[in-house]
C-alpha cells in the first residue's frame, strides 16, 4: 500500500503565494484590538501605523507560508521514503493481514 502524502493534493489545486498575497491593491477597514501602550510607542516610531503593520502582516504571512511549504516538503519526502522501504521489504503487517 502507498502513502500519499496529502499535501501533495492540497498544492496540486494551490494558486500561486503571488497571486494570492497581491491579488488587488484595494485596501478595506478592519478592527484590531492592540495594546494602548503599544499603539503609542509605534505611533512614535512611524507617521503610517497602517502602513507599517500591513508591511509586518505581509512578510509573516509569506514567511508561514514558506515555513508550511518546507513542512509539507518534508512530508511528502517521509511518505515517498517509507514507500521506499515498504517497497524493498514489505509491510510488517502483511504477516497479520487476513486478506
Amino acid at each position: 500500500m502507498r502513502i500519499v502524502c496529502a499535501c501533495y493534493f492540497k498544492s496540486v489545486f494551490a494558486v500561486n503565494q503571488d497571486q494570492r498575497l497581491s491579488t488587488s491593491n484595494a485596501k478595506r477597514p478592519v478592527n484590531l484590538t492592540l495594546s494602548v501602550g503599544v499603539v503609542e510607542q509605534a505611533r512614535a516610531l512611524t507617521d503610517n501605523l497602517s502602513a507599517t503593520v500591513e508591511t509586518l502582516l505581509a512578510d509573516y504571512v509569506a514567511r508561514t507560508e514558506l515555513e508550511r511549504g518546507a513542512r509539507e516538503h518534508r512530508i511528502a519526502e517521509l511518505c515517498e521514503g517509507w514507500n521506499e522501504v515498504n517497497e524493498r521489504h514489505g509491510s510488517y503487517a502483511d504477516e497479520f493481514s487476513p486478506l
